[in-house]
């Protein structure tokens, strides 16, 4: 495939088509990689998107109880002060 580069203001750019951005699902913002010779665009996935949803699942579940104590009994918390 074959794009050309735009001006953009003072800048230049590369312009995407729909299909492209869909099919890869690219929204606002994209990491790139440069490599050997070559330049890789990939989509910024967002690995906590919904997490409120599902702490709000989890809470209402009783899921979000503590695995363990904050503090053990034998700490010795006063070495910290």
């Amino acid at each position: 495939m074959e794009a050309s580069i735009i001006k953009i203001g003072n800048s230049k750019g590369l312009r995407l088509s729909k299909t492209i951005l869909e099919k890869y699902n690219i929204k606002d913002k994209v990491e790139i990689i440069l490599e050997k010779g070559q330049i890789v665009i990939k989509p910024i996935s967002t690995p906590r998107k919904n997490w409120d949803h599902q702490f709000q699942k989890m809470a209402e579940n009783r899921d979000d109880q503590l695995l363990m104590n904050d503090v053990f009994e034998d700490d010795n918390l006063e070495e910290w002060k």
